[in-house]
C-alpha cells in the first residue's frame, strides 16, 4: 500500500523530483562516495597497494596525533580563532541588520547594503593579497595611517599575537554584510501592526527594537549559532594558509593547515586522513550537543 502511494506521489510530482535530481547527484558524488576513502585513516595506506590492499593498523594514527607535541598547539590555535570569530563576528550582522531596518532613506539604505556585502564576492586569494598589501609594515595603508598618528608601525602578519585579530576582523569585513541579508529577511516578516500598536502605547524606537525585532530574530539566530558551533574546528583553511608565514606559524598553524601539510605535501595520507576525521567527528559531536541544548532551551533547532 505504502509503495503504491509512493509511486503515485512520484508520478504526480515528477517535475519536483527532476528539479532536485542535480543536487542529490552532487551530494552522492562529492559528499557520500568519497566517504569510502575514510578507511585509510585506519590503515597504513600505500597508493601502490590501494585502499583494500594496505595493511590495517586500527587507531595507530590517532594515537600518534594525540601523543604528538604539537597536538595541543593545533587545538589551541584552532579553538582560539574559531571562538574569537564566533564571539566578535556573530553579533555584527545582527546589529547591522537592526540598524539598516531602522533606516527609512531607500537610496542610503541600498548604498550601505551594497557597500557592506560587496566584499563577500571577492575571492579568498584576492582578499588575502589585499590584506597583505594593506598591512605591510613599510607601504601598507594601515601602517601609514598609524605612523601619521605618531606611532610605530605594527608587524601585523609577522607577530603571532596579531594573527587571530587580523583573521577575524578581515572575515567580518568580508562576510558581515552578506550575513545581514539573512536577518533582514527575517525582519521583513515582522507584522508592522505590532510596531503601530507599540507606537500608540508610547514605546520608544529602542523599546520596539528590543521587544519586537530582536524576538523575531531569535529563531534565525539560534539556527545560525548551531551551524557556527558545529563548525567550530573548521576554520577557513584557504585564508589561513595564504596569510601564514614562518614568523606567525606559532599562532596560525591550525588543524586544517596541518592536514594539508602532512597529508598532501609530505605524503602521509593515512595520518592526514586520521587527523581530518578526528576534526570532523568533533564538529559533528558539537553540532549534535548544541542542537540538543537549543531544542531543550527553546523551540528552535535543526532537528
Amino acid at each position: 500500500m505504502q509503495r503504491k502511494k509512493t509511486k503515485k506521489n512520484v508520478r504526480e510530482n515528477w517535475q519536483l523530483y527532476l528539479f532536485v535530481l542535480p543536487l542529490v547527484t552532487y551530494l552522492i558524488l562529492f559528499h557520500y562516495m568519497p566517504m569510502y576513502g575514510i578507511q585509510i585513516a585506519f590503515k597504513d595506506y600505500y597508493p601502490v597497494q590501494g585502499i583494500w590492499g594496505s595493511p590495517w593498523v586500527g587507531f595507530e594514527h590517532f594515537i600518534r596525533f594525540f601523543e604528538s607535541y604539537y597536538f595541543w598547539d593545533l587545538i589551541k590555535n584552532t579553538i582560539e580563532i574559531s571562538v574569537y570569530s564566533l564571539i566578535v563576528g556573530f553579533p555584527i550582522p545582527i546589529i547591522l541588520a537592526l540598524a539598516l531596518n531602522e533606516i527609512r532613506d531607500g537610496m542610503f539604505k541600498k548604498t550601505v547594503q551594497t557597500v557592506t556585502y560587496a566584499p563577500h564576492f571577492i575571492s579568498i586569494v584576492i582578499m588575502s593579497g589585499m590584506i597583505i598589501t594593506f598591512l605591510s609594515p613599510t607601504t601598507g595603508m594601515i601602517n601609514n595611517l598609524i605612523e601619521m598618528l605618531g606611532m610605530e608601525p605594527i608587524p601585523f602578519l609577522t607577530d603571532p599575537k596579531w594573527f587571530s585579530t587580523v583573521y577575524v576582523l578581515s572575515g567580518i569585513w568580508q562576510n558581515a554584510g552578506w550575513g545581514t541579508i539573512i536577518y533582514l529577511a527575517a525582519l521583513a516578516g515582522v507584522d508592522q501592526q505590532l510596531h503601530e500598536a507599540a507606537i500608540v502605547d508610547g514605546a520608544s524606537r529602542w523599546q520596539r527594537i528590543w521587544n519586537i525585532n530582536i524576538p523575531a530574530l531569535v529563531p534565525t539566530m539560534v539556527i545560525l549559532f548551531i551551524l557556527d558551533a558545529g563548525s567550530l574546528l573548521s576554520v577557513g583553511f584557504e585564508k589561513v594558509l595564504l596569510l601564514q608565514n614562518p614568523l606567525n606559524m606559532e599562532a596560525s598553524d591550525i588543524i586544517s593547515t596541518f592536514v594539508y601539510r602532512v597529508g598532501l605535501l609530505e605524503g602521509q595520507y593515512s595520518f592526514g586522513a586520521a587527523v581530518g576525521l578526528f576534526n570532523s567527528v568533533i564538529n559533528a559531536a558539537l553540532l549534535i550537543i548544541v542542537n540538543q541544548i537549543a531544542r531543550k532551551k527553546s523551540e528552535t533547532s535543526l532537528w
